[in-house]
Parts: structure tokens; C-alpha cells; sequence
């Protein structure tokens, strides 16, 4: 696995849990207004050593209860079910988030039982995803891991809204699509960092609208929310 970095302590990262999150380097999106560009084209930050890892966790046994880890995008590692094995060794719970484009990594560790909470990052609805992600993708996958997200008992989806890129009705179009989801949060964008230097300037919804937007749909779900990243 290749760490760039560790959040020794979040109270928000994992729902109910106090935690800690790994970010793990590449991924295959190039969404413009991602917040981790550093975990997307190398900034030259040195790797974390596993075992720096390790030590870390086995120092912190008993205080935190589980784990993140996030990207970048984890499932693009083959040796993701031989970290979290070690990790779940030591008495932690996992939550893993992904983007949705490795369903048979996903199969792969809810089959071992590796996985306790899984996060899906849904980025548009089908028909608009590679305009926001802007490279091709296997819609097929995608279709496979919202279904696959969405019978695991512990799960959210959340998706990122620019008004350039997801109109209201576009929101709307991927709540219909999830509906019945435990959890989905709108995240709400921050032009303070991204991978697209453009965005730093792109308006953002008002948190009015978002509100509006929220209350149309939450009754699909048994949890929806504005989130802000």
C-alpha cells in the first residue's frame, strides 16, 4: 500500500466511531475539484512506511475504535485485503471509501468480511459521469458497486455538487437512482484546493439551495444530509 498520509484522529470520518484515516495515493478520476490533488499526481511527498503504520495503530489500541481508509482511491492497491487484515488484526473496525470502479476489490473484501462501513462517492448521474470525472469509465462498475454498496448493512453515498457540473436536476436524478439508501449526503464544495486550478474561482450553491434540494429528497432515505468537506 502506498500511504501519504494519516489523520491521527477524526470524530467525523466514521460515523459513530472515533477514528483515524489513512490516505492512500492514485486514482483513476481526475475530478476537477477534488480537495486531495496531492493523493491524485504526485506533489514528490515521500510515502509513509507501512510499518509506521502499524506501530501508529498498535500504539493507539484501546483509544481509537476503527479506521478510514481513503484516497486517492484504495481499490486501485491488489494488497488492500492483506492491509485491512492487519489492520482488523488488531481489533479495529474498517471503513473503506471508495469510488465505485473496483466492484470485484469490493466483492473481495465484503466476501472476507474485511469491510465493516462502506462510503461510495457517486459523482453524477450514468449519462454525465466521464464529463465530471473527465477520463473514461466502465458505467457497468459503477452500476455494480451502487448496488453491491447498497445491500451492505453499513454504507452512505455521497456526491460533491458544483453548480457547473450537477444541476439541481442532476441531484436529483442520482437521489431517484440511490433511493433506499441508508445514507446519502450532499457535499457541499469548497474552492479552497483542487486539482483543476480553474475551480479555485467556480461558484458554489448557496446553502439555501442546497436546503431546498435536501428536503425534496431526504425522505428516500433514512439519512440525508448536507455535508461540508
Amino acid at each position: 500500500m502506498i500511504i501519504k498520509g494519516i489523520q491521527k484522529l477524526s470524530l467525523i470520518d466514521y460515523p459513530g466511531k472515533v477514528a483515524c484515516t489513512l490516505f492512500t495515493f492514485g486514482c483513476n478520476f481526475r475530478c476537477p475539484y477534488c480537495h486531495n490533488p496531492e493523493l491524485v499526481t504526485d506533489d514528490g511527498t515521500p510515502p509513509i512506511p507501512e510499518e509506521d503504520v502499524f506501530r501508529f495503530l498498535v500504539e493507539r489500541k484501546g483509544f481509537l475504535e476503527g479506521v478510514c481508509i481513503t484516497g486517492g482511491e484504495p481499490t486501485l492497491h491488489n494488497d488492500l485485503p492483506a492491509f485491512v487484515k492487519r489492520i482488523r488484526n488488531l481489533g479495529y473496525s474498517v471503513k473503506l471509501d471508495t469510488n465505485g470502479t473496483n466492484p470485484e476489490m469490493l466483492s473481495t473484501l465484503v466476501r472476507e468480511k474485511l469491510v465493516d462501513y462502506i462510503a461510495m462517492d457517486v459523482k453524477a448521474p450514468l449519462e454525465k459521469y466521464e464529463s465530471v470525472v473527465r477520463v473514461k469509465v466502465d458505467l457497468n462498475k459503477i452500476a455494480e458497486s451502487v448496488n453491491m454498496v447498497k445491500a451492505f448493512p453499513e454504507h452512505e453515498f455521497r456526491t460533491t455538487v458544483v453548480p457547473e457540473l450537477l444541476a439541481k436536476e442532476d441531484i436529483l436524478a442520482i437521489a431517484e437512482w440511490l433511493k433506499g439508501a441508508k445514507r446519502f449526503f450532499i457535499q457541499q464544495f469548497k474552492p479552497t484546493k483542487t486539482l483543476d486550478k480553474s475551480f479555485l474561482e467556480k461558484q458554489v450553491y448557496q446553502a439555501g439551495e442546497l436546503e431546498k434540494i435536501r428536503d425534496e429528497i431526504k425522505l428516500l432515505f433514512e439519512v440525508c444530509e448536507i455535508r461540508n468537506i
